[in-house]
């Protein structure tokens, strides 16, 4: 089992680090919207800077970036974060250059879990529904679903 050792710092927000599981391998993970405010967050350098940050059911608290925010608005189809709370994002780390430096960043997934027509599971979901072996509620668990689209998956 690996241990990363940012882990062993017990931050109070959600790192890159906690992508990674106990074989070093990192993963994306999945998680509810509960709530999105800004909040002064310490900066390591023993002063402090106002965040945004991205609490959520499942998970530590994120603290968000333009770039994170600008995905999530997209994913949700609202620029409005009153809108975002109870919906799910999946979150995954990439390489970015900061500070000179190369380091793993979080990052929200762009589009992986609003359930369109042209999404890959999109046929696989409406078998399933058709043939009785998961309904739309197990469904929504994992993927955001239009009106619209829910209609049409059911059909």
């Amino acid at each position: 089992m690996k241990t990363h050792f940012k882990k062993l710092k017990n931050t109070e927000y959600l790192g890159s680090w906690d992508l990674i599981d106990d074989k070093g391998q990192t993963k994306n993970i999945v998680a509810t919207i509960k709530e999105i405010k800004k909040q002064m967050v310490h900066d390591g350098k023993g002063g402090q800077s106002e965040c945004i940050v991205l609490f959520f059911n499942e998970y530590k608290p994120m603290i968000v970036n333009a770039t994170n925010l600008k995905v999530t608005a997209k994913i949700m189809d609202s620029n409005y974060i009153e809108d975002w709370v109870g919906k799910k994002i999946e979150i995954s780390t990439e390489k970015v250059r900061a500070f000179g430096e190369i380091h793993d960043a979080l990052r929200v997934v762009k589009n992986s879990l609003d359930l369109t027509p042209s999404h890959p599971k999109w046929n696989g979901a409406k078998e399933a529904i058709k043939s009785q072996k998961v309904t739309i509620e197990q469904i929504k668990k994992q993927f955001t679903i239009s009106p619209e689209n829910e209609k049409l998956l059911c059909n």
